[in-house]
């Protein structure tokens, strides 16, 4: 979607300066999908908010969500840890080379398309961000959903997503006000240069096995409930440490 230069990784502690510019700006409401006679099971009766729409005039961001999007399971997705879902521009090169699918900002249902190289690697969970008027923060990584595979009709889409870690992720908002597309995002502080995104996914995906990485993670105050839940439970024993089956594939199984 777009070349640029590598910016410094998280690790490199180079926080002060990192400024994300947005390819696009999105929102989006339930809509009612499928045909109510589909036979296979990809075509059937679904809700969801994946299609979402360009916004380029200013736009009120406040502690749930943008004006004018919504989330079609609120169980799963929403929420004021999920107020914001972003995406690299980065990434979309590698999937359209190996789908062969005209992927392009918005495809994954993200509000935010983060452009300048930066990925999972470069950001790290409770990064603070000043983005026009408002003020966000990193909560966690993406955990992609059945949803995604259904979008484009690839069954194992969102396994793929997960095992390669391009997840994309999730941002709260500290501070409601309005935003444009014109407006990056500044980062003003990095309270934990240590759990870059990637780093997240691979202790909830890669090294879930290492019940103390895992406890550190859940240990983290700027994660986001859900995970800090999740990684708790795995911690302690009382979730498995593989559960990931029915988010990943849904009812795209029946």
């Amino acid at each position: 979607m777009e070349s640029t230069e590598k910016p410094a990784t998280a690790s490199s502690g180079s926080a002060p300066g990192i400024s994300l510019p947005l390819v696009s700006l999105r929102v989006g409401v339930p809509q009612a999908l499928g045909h109510p006679e589909a036979t296979e099971t990809l075509n059937r009766p679904w809700t969801s908010a994946i299609f979402k729409q360009v916004v380029t005039t200013p736009i009120w961001l406040d502690t749930l969500n943008l004006a004018g999007d919504e989330q079609a399971d609120l169980r799963n997705h929403g929420g004021p840890d999920q107020a914001l879902c972003a995406y690299p521009a980065a990434h979309y090169a590698y999937w359209v080379e190996r789908l062969g699918l005209p992927l392009t900002a918005g495809s994954f249902g993200e509000n935010l398309t983060i452009g300048g190289g930066f990925t999972e690697e470069d950001l790290c969970i409770g990064d603070v961000f000043a983005f026009g008027e408002a003020v966000v923060q990193i909560s966690q990584p993406r955990s992609p959903c059945w949803k995604i595979a259904r979008r484009w009709q690839l069954p194992l889409f969102s396994q793929w997503l997960q095992e390669t870690g391009f997840t994309g992720w999730y941002l709260r908002v500290v501070q409601p006000g309005l935003v444009d597309s014109t407006n990056p995002l500044q980062l003003v502080e990095r309270p934990h240069p240590e759990w870059t995104i990637a780093r997240a996914n691979s202790a909830k995906y890669d090294q879930r096995h290492d019940r103390e990485l895992v406890a550190q993670l859940a240990a983290c105050p700027a994660l986001g409930e859900h995970w800090r839940s999740k990684m708790q439970g795995r911690a302690n024993g009382s979730l498995p440490l593989n559960d990931d089956a029915n988010r990943l594939v849904g009812p795209n199984a029946e």
